[in-house]
């Protein structure tokens, strides 16, 4: 089983049920309908958090003050006294903030002299961030994955060009970029270990511990959502940088190179940033591999902010040539996703499928920062026991609704390539061929000589505290743990 591999979980648990969302719009809804259950606690953790994000937009972000986060949480814990709203998010640098409509003080103003319990959180490395995302219901239900909240998060798999459920403001007729999420919901023990890490997050971060809600009915579960996934097994995957005597955490880091070790026939990849040279190198071996799986990789065409187009997307570029030099056999593939007009899908999911047997939901990038710096926490659900053969339909056919979703094809399309060509790589060339052209090839580009320091020394990218500000010190002790890397590998 690849989550008892060494060091690649922090909580192994079994769910009765478990459901995948792709992107946002059924994610806000089954959260509203989870949360309007809840009889003892809504905990959040966020990244960044908007108040007045709505969870069912109408043309030019329109929708009644009710239906926007903030207020339905005041809500909550105002009409339910026994109810404890508490809402974590990391206390982002101004120019993050920024970004995010100055998120920290807009949530101060929202919460101020209201029931929520609303916490900055600043505890951490300089330069880190808090990453973790998630909802925890009563420690009954749990939602995990990679979305924030806020308005330019919402979108659905449909990713519309002009939708006007996304215009930012009717006056500018302007529209948020679609935007790619994918989130897990589980329920019993493993929705208890994420009100534990929540928990410790809270203690960390105030000096206050929480003791576990007492069990509260009836189910959380909403009512909205069928569960894709019966019985299964749940592993959850950390990262944390060391700081002040908490130790460092590198669960996400150890769970990549198992999986990837791992794999038989597939590796599917989809992430915001691809540069850790570590988890290049280990796609690399396999790809070097006569008989190794094939690896796909889908990433956005370019980030939406000049700071990563400058760092990521310029180190991303020797990402892709180093697995295009290794790959001997014809078994890689990189794209980016478009819409029906030809503009950028914001791939802002953090997932991994490997063959039909692991899904891998979180807010975990490929890149250094969140293999050793940054707070991250990743949902992964594993084919085993009894219910594997059920587990392993499920993972498989997500799989195909996530290529047929890029692609903008029928998911029996999708299925009858990927049955007459044999594999996932073929079957996605084949039908590009044939006028399905959404995904876009990625290939490595020329850098110049700046591009190639920030690339070399992967700036804006620590792998931990510290290195974080000695980008010597980060190329150096990359370069020796890809060489000690390479070696076991192919020995």
């Amino acid at each position: 089983m690849i989550l008892k591999s060494a060091g690649a979980c922090w909580r192994l648990e079994r769910a009765g049920r478990a459901a995948f969302f792709l992107d946002m719009a059924d994610y806000f809804t089954a959260a509203k309908a989870a949360m309007q259950k809840a009889r003892r606690s809504i905990h959040l953790l966020n990244w960044a958090f908007e108040a007045d994000t709505l969870f069912d937009p109408q043309p030019g972000c329109a929708g009644p003050d009710a239906d926007r986060f903030g207020n339905f949480l005041k809500a909550m814990a105002g009409d339910n006294p026994e109810l404890d709203v508490r809402l974590l998010c990391w206390n982002s640098a101004l120019p993050v903030a920024a970004t995010q409509n100055f998120f920290p003080v807009r949530d101060r103003k929202c919460f101020e002299g209201s029931k929520v319990k609303f916490v900055l959180d600043g505890k951490l490395p300089i330069g880190a961030c808090h990453h973790q995302k998630m909802i925890v219901i009563d420690d009954a239900v749990a939602f995990c994955g990679g979305g924030d909240i806020g308005p330019d998060r919402w979108d659905t798999p449909e990713h519309l060009d002009d939708d006007p459920r996304r215009e930012k403001t009717p006056s500018d007729n302007k529209c948020f970029d679609s935007r790619h999420e994918v989130m897990g919901l589980v329920d019993g023990p493993p929705a208890m270990a994420l009100g534990d890490l929540f928990r410790e997050r809270w203690r960390r971060a105030t000096g206050e511990s929480l003791a576990a809600p007492e069990p509260a009915a009836p189910d959380a579960w909403p009512d909205c959502v069928h569960p894709d996934f019966r019985e299964v097994s749940v592993g959850f995957s950390r990262t944390s940088g060391a700081w002040r005597g908490w130790p460092q955490v590198g669960e996400a880091k150890a769970l990549s190179l198992a999986s990837i070790a791992a794999a038989r026939d597939c590796i599917y990849l989809e992430n915001q940033y691809f540069t850790s040279p570590i988890i290049a190198e280990a796609l690399a071996a396999r790809l070097e591999e006569a008989d190794g799986p094939e690896v796909i990789l889908v990433s956005t065409q370019h980030s939406p902010s000049y700071f990563d187009q400058m760092t990521m997307d310029r180190t991303r570029s020797n990402f892709i040539k180093r697995l295009k030099g290794a790959d001997a056999h014809g078994r890689f593939h990189a794209y980016s996703p478009v819409t029906t007009l030809g503009r950028t899908i914001i791939v802002h999911a953090k997932l991994a499928i490997i063959d039909d047997v692991l899904l891998r939901i979180g807010s975990a990038n490929m890149n250094n920062r969140s293999t050793g710096f940054d707070t991250e926490c990743d949902l992964t659900l594993e084919a085993d026991g009894e219910t594997a053969v059920a587990s392993r339909a499920v993972i498989g056919a997500i799989r195909t609704r996530l290529l047929a979703h890029w692609l903008g094809c029928s998911i029996p399309t999708m299925e009858a390539a990927l049955a007459g060509e044999g594999s996932v790589g073929a079957a996605l060339e084949a039908l590009r061929k044939s006028g399905h052209c959404r995904l876009l090839p990625i290939e490595p580009v020329k850098l110049g000589p700046l591009a190639s320091f920030i690339a070399a020394f992967h700036v804006g990218d620590p792998v931990t505290p510290a290195d974080s500000w000695r980008p010597v010190k980060r190329r150096r002790d990359l370069d020796a743990e890809v060489s000690a890397l390479a070696a076991r590998l192919r020995r």
